[in-house]
């Protein structure tokens, strides 16, 4: 009997030494913390603190999981206090690290999510993270006047839409439409006209975009690239804008945050009732046994926290005049119609392995026999234990803003001071237009 007794011990002894973890949402606490003071520069200092860096000119030893999205959220802050050559490092760090989320797989494959959590295994991204990886860099190169770079994105973006198209049978994201807009607007100042056409019919089945309407009628006479959306656009009887020599300003406004993934601990009778219809037969019968334990019948699962700002109004400013922004893209209801596809599996995916920890208790019981108290000690403290692990799986893009709208004008060449303003982010300078020439301006106000 002592083996058995030594056994149950130890076994609560080693996993009562594992419990503390709290998850992704508290490695990022404080960055958030510090994002909602408006301080991107102690926001920055968090997250190199949990990568375990000097400073925010390094990357870690190791990119993967926790850590390339970690970088993800220091390269969004970066670019939000206009540090873009660093935010395109790590953009193009992270986005190496982290793979796309195939909705039609079983997620829950390693044992380790199986039993002990879904956080264990490794990061996949949704598709509009992935998405708005190479569009957001597209901004950071575009801001460094980079068009070599900026196509290098554009063409990593259509690669992604075309497998989340054709590997996932998913209708196009609107992340699209902002993505096509600004490899449009890439293309366009390459000189490669057909292509920017292209992207500029594409971002149309997305957005109005009104600021596109001119650029489509400039090119259309030297293009031959055509479509029924193109077309239609031609034929509403405005003229072609001249070109005679004007520059032109591109302006990328994000604001507010998307809702982060917090830990959820609900009744495995309330969980149930969320996931009847889903929930295999034999699991179910299980699973409503569980719910008279009381120690046991808690199910561990994430959700989405309340999202900020995405109802805040920016402003922007050109010389003495204000000018309008259009909305480009709504990240926040992206993310929660994500959210919606995928929440049952998750549920569904922590009652299982909540049936799997109590099958350990039961194992450990029936080793040392039924009518042992020891046994049945050593199964209480197995399955509470292993509750007590069941580390939601917090992890995401934490940095997006909730929403990104844009400008685009048409100006002589010249200095032009510019002032954009959101939710108490600014950005104050000059920008110097050449004849025929551009230039683009953003703000990632991330509060």
């Amino acid at each position: 009997m002592l083996p058995v007794r030594f056994g149950a011990l130890a076994l609560g002894l080693s996993l009562t030494c594992l419990v503390g973890c709290g998850g992704h949402e508290a490695r990022t606490l404080r960055m958030r913390t510090a994002l909602d003071a408006g301080d991107a520069k102690r926001a920055i200092a968090a997250v190199n603190e949990e990568l375990d860096v000097a400073s925010e000119k390094d990357l870690p030893k190791e990119i993967q999981g926790d850590n390339a999205l970690l970088v993800l959220d220091r390269g969004s802050i970066q670019q939000g206090a206009a540090k873009f050559d660093l935010a395109r490092r790590d953009f193009e760090a992270a986005d190496k690290a982290i793979d796309m989320l195939d909705l039609a797989r079983n997620a829950g494959d390693s044992i380790g999510e199986y039993v002990f959590s879904g956080s264990s295994g490794k990061y996949v991204a949704p598709p509009y993270e992935k998405l708005l990886v190479n569009t957001l860099n597209m901004v950071n190169y575009l801001e460094l006047g980079d068009l070599n770079g900026a196509r290098v994105e554009a063409r990593r973006l259509s690669v992604v839409q075309k497998y989340y198209k054709d590997q996932l049978n998913q209708p196009a994201n609107p992340v699209v439409g902002l993505g096509s807009m600004l490899a449009g607007f890439t293309y366009e100042k390459s000189g490669e006209v057909d292509e920017a056409l292209r992207y500029y019919d594409e971002a149309l089945q997305f957005a109005s975009f009104g600021s596109l309407k001119d650029a489509v009628r400039r090119l259309a006479p030297i293009g031959s690239y055509r479509s029924p959306r193109l077309q239609a656009l031609l034929e509403e009887g405005a003229p072609p804008p001249k070109s005679d020599g004007m520059g032109e300003i591109l302006f990328v406004v994000g604001f507010g945050r998307v809702p982060h993934k917090i830990a959820q601990r609900i009744p495995i009778g309330l969980a149930l009732t969320y996931v009847s219809g889903a929930i295999s037969p034999n699991d179910y019968e299980q699973a409503n046994k569980l719910a008279v334990q009381g120690l046991v019948s808690w199910v561990n699962f994430p959700t989405l926290a309340p999202g900020q700002g995405r109802y805040a109004t920016p402003s922007l400013r050109l010389g003495g005049r204000y000018l309008e922004l259009e909305e480009a893209i709504d990240v926040d209801r992206e993310v929660r119609e994500e959210w919606k596809k995928i929440e049952g599996k998750i549920i569904l995916s922590a009652i299982t392995r909540l049936i799997a920890r109590v099958a350990v208790g039961q194992g450990i019981q029936t080793a040392a026999g039924r009518d042992n108290i020891v046994g049945f000690l050593g199964s209480i403290a197995a399955q509470a234990t292993l509750t007590a692990l069941d580390t939601p799986d917090t992890r995401s893009w934490e940095t997006l803003p909730a929403r990104i709208a844009v400008a685009r004008v048409r100006v002589p060449a010249g200095r032009y001071p510019i002032q954009i303003d959101a939710r108490g982010w600014k950005r104050t300078q000059d920008l110097v237009v050449r004849e025929n020439g551009w230039a683009v301006a953003s703000l990632m106000a991330l509060r």
